[in-house]
Formats: C-alpha cells, structure tokens, sequence
C-alpha cells in the first residue's frame, strides 16, 4: 500500500512538473546539495535541544538544572532550528517537487513536522517552562500532536518500501528507555533487549535465509511488535512507578517521550524520501 500525494490530487501534477523551472526551485537546484545540508543542520540544531529538554523532564540528561531554566536556554536554539527546516524544506522541495509528489515517506515527514511544532510548542516548552506542571491547553495541544502523530505512524507503517523505517523510531525510543530507566531496571532492560537482538539475529539470518521474504516479512512483523511491546511496556512501567516526582507526573514525561520520538519519526521520514 502508498499513501502520496498524487493518489489524492492528480490534477496538480503540470504545477509540481513546472516548480523546477520557476522561482526558487530553478535557482535552488543547481546549489540544492548545499541547502540541503542546511535542512540537515538545522534538524540536528533542532532534534539536539528538544532531546535535552525533554530528557530533563525525564529526569535524565542535564539534571542539575530545573527543566524551566534548560527551556531558556535553548528555546532561542530551538526557534532557529524550525526556522531553518522551514525555510530549507521550502526551498529544496520546490527543486525537488516531483520526487516529493509520489512519495509516502514525505507525507510522513510533513505529519511529523507539523506534530513535532505542536507538540513542542504546545505542550513540551510550556511544560518545561513550568518546570513539569501541565496546564489544560498543554494537554489540548497534546492531544491533537499525538493524533497527528499516529497518523504519521500509521502511514509509515503500512507503505511499501518504507515501512522498515519505523525501526529507525523503534531504535530512538528503546534508547530514551534506557536513558530514562534507573538502577536495576536499566539493567533488566537492556539485557532483554539485547537477548531479543541476538534472536532475532539468529532467526532472520541464520535459521531463515535472508533472501526467503515470504517466512522473514511475516518473522520480521512478529519481532517488531516483540521490540515494541517490550520497550512501551517498560516505559510505562517505568512512568507510573516513579509516580509524580520535581517534574511532574506521567503525563509529563508521556510528553517527553513523545516529543523526541516525533523528531525521531521525521528524520527517519527523510531518509527513505529517496526509497518512496
């Protein structure tokens, strides 16, 4: 299955042809390696600071300082990064317009971007700023974000060729549990994970041969929901165990988690823009 946007607007196909050749595409195209790597830049810009506020509304991170004092001094940072994807994303898709057309992968970053704003600037800042405390409107902004975010998820799980990418999301969310977690629950969790990727290994490429897609697709669904349920699992276990602690309780940190997994989902969009 693909999810694009000419399945759903066809009839715009002659003005995304013609974007290439008038301003700015036609002038960004012949630079577009270079604005690329300001798109690049300004999502690690961007992905940096929210992973550090976040991980202080974790209880991880940079915790000698409260989460309203980390806020400050990165929203300057972190305005400049969505700015900066913004501009960039605007410039370099106008050259590449056709590409981006038939792509599931795009659709995909563009719900991730537009969650990831969001929830970062409706629910994660203001959390942060309020040093873990989650006001009515912070849990409406929420709300909305996740909606957009699992539409994202959804799409990205169901396209062709793409859909292995959700691993990319699945690795950055096994990584804050583990950042997240504390004494001997960290070492419960990553010995099981790593227990898993040791199986999984021995399964898909050992027991299976890596060319007999019709037993390693339906395997490879079987170990990713394995993956998923078991670090969901223990960050739920994890959230309602630590209770409300100087941050905030579990919903703060539900915020947390999903406000860099968000960026995670639109970073690993972007890569397999080149596959579909």
């Amino acid at each position: 299955m693909k999810i694009d946007i000419e399945e759903y607007l066809p009839h715009i196909r002659p003005w995304v042809e013609s974007l290439a050749n008038t301003f700015p595409g036609k002038q960004i195209k012949p630079q577009f390696a270079f604005w690329e790597v300001g798109h690049i830049v300004s999502l690690f810009m961007l992905g940096g600071t929210t992973i550090l506020m976040n991980l202080r509304l974790l209880n991880a991170g940079l915790t000698q300082e409260p989460p309203s004092e980390i806020y400050r001094n990165l929203r300057f940072w972190q305005n400049v990064g969505v700015i900066g994807i913004v501009v960039t994303g605007v410039l370099i898709g106008s050259a590449n317009a056709e590409r981006l057309y038939d792509s599931a992968a795009f659709i995909v970053k563009m719900l991730a971007l537009i969650s990831g704003i969001i929830l970062t600037y409706g629910a994660s800042r203001p959390v942060a700023a309020a040093n873990g405390a989650v006001s009515t409107a912070s849990k409406a902004w929420f709300a909305l974000g996740m909606a957009i975010f699992a539409l994202g998820i959804w799409i990205f799980v169901i396209s062709d060729l793409i859909n292995v990418g959700i691993y990319h999301v699945i690795t950055g969310a096994a990584l804050i549990v583990l950042f997240a977690t504390r004494g001997r629950l960290r070492w419960i969790y990553a010995g099981v994970l790593i227990a898993m990727i040791a199986a999984q290994t021995v399964n898909t490429h050992i027991l299976i041969k890596p060319d007999d897609y019709d037993h390693l697709n339906p395997v490879n669904k079987i170990w990713t929901v394995a993956f998923s349920t078991w670090i969901v699992g223990v960050a739920l276990f994890q959230l309602f165990r630590a209770g409300r602690g100087e941050t905030g309780g579990p919903l703060t940190k539900f915020i947390a988690y999903a406000t860099i997994l968000v960026w995670v989902m639109g970073a690993a969009a972007g890569r397999w823009i080149a596959f579909a």
